[in-house]
């Protein structure tokens, strides 16, 4: 009888001390999820609302960075709303000794381009103490070195790519595949010309030759520009405009670009404040997940449709 009591207690013993035990990993377990939703809570409030913890009060004497990334456009990530808007504010920082703008962009829209161009211009003569560096990385070609012909001194790698000075309009014509499949293009407008270079009808004479003398023009416009900006640095050539583009060591010869250089060596050597602080706006948490909400609609908007077309 009293082993068989010293077997239950022993039982029940056990199966306390197990309960006890899974209690406390209940406890440890209740623990580390609390910290990792506290993480995830306060990352996501970072994200969302772009809050600063350092402050740039706090930054002392440093220089400012901008980057240009990507084509350049008004729904880019590098428009000239974007793009001015943090150049503004490396500007007007008290703290900022110098402002650097890295670009690695193959161009973009002229007329974006051209407003960012200009308001450097506009900024560097507002702030005349505060010079203005574009540091090229991989590529700066067509619209990208328009905007990069605006600042004070342009440095580049040996083997950045550099100029693509031209302008260029692009498009395509499909009338012989129309007429082989007997598709009729029917096309109603008020003024001959409103149909500019429709790629369904046959090419005109006259209207290529007219856009022809505006992509000129354009051009003109943007060669005026270089010129302007690089003034007696540059060294011209029979093909310097002619829509080529060079290596960084090539670009530095022929006065398109001045030095070789990074954002880290700029900030250190040349404007002797090592400490650089990045104002590129950045994009959001919500913008994120609202473009890639918006992506994958798309996508799922795409499959259906194409399981629609195979069930038909």
């Amino acid at each position: 009888m009293a082993e068989e009591n010293s077997w239950e207690r022993q039982a029940l013993e056990h199966l306390l001390l197990e309960n006890l035990k899974e209690q406390r990993r209940a406890r440890r377990w209740k623990t580390v999820m609390r910290v990792l939703t506290l993480v995830v809570f306060v990352a996501l409030a970072i994200n969302l609302f772009d809050v600063n913890l350092g402050g740039k009060a706090a930054l002392g004497k440093h220089t400012a960075l901008v980057d240009l990334q990507g084509e350049i456009g008004p729904d880019s990530r590098a428009s000239a709303e974007t793009i001015n808007s943090a150049l503004n504010a490396a500007f007007e920082s008290n703290e900022s000794v110098g402002v650097v703008l890295r670009i690695n962009s193959p161009g973009g829209s002229p007329v974006q381009s051209g407003i960012i161009h200009d308001e450097i211009l506009r900024l560097r003569a507002k702030y005349p103490q505060k010079p203005l560096h574009v540091v090229v990385e991989e590529i700066c070609a067509s619209g990208g070195y328009y905007v990069a012909v605006a600042a004070d001194q342009i440095y580049v790698d040996k083997a950045s790519l550099v100029g693509s000075v031209g302008v260029i309009m692009s498009g395509f014509g499909v009338t012989g595949l129309m007429d082989k499949l007997g598709v009729e293009r029917r096309l109603i407008t008020a003024g001959k010309n409103k149909a500019l270079l429709d790629p369904f009808t046959k090419e005109d004479k006259k209207q290529k030759e007219f856009v022809q003398e505006m992509l000129g023009e354009v051009h003109q416009q943007f060669i005026q520009v270089v010129r302007d900006g690089r003034g007696k640095r540059l060294k011209e050539t029979p093909d310097m405009f002619s829509g080529l583009v060079w290596n960084g060591a090539r670009s530095i010869d022929l006065g398109l670009t001045d030095a070789l250089g990074t954002v880290d060596s700029v900030a250190r050597d040349v404007f002797k404040a090592p400490d650089v602080y990045d104002y590129t706006v950045k994009e959001n948490f919500a913008e994120r997940v609202a473009k890639r909400f918006g992506a994958a609609m798309g996508d799922g908007a795409a499959r259906v449709l194409m399981q629609g077309a195979q069930m038909r």
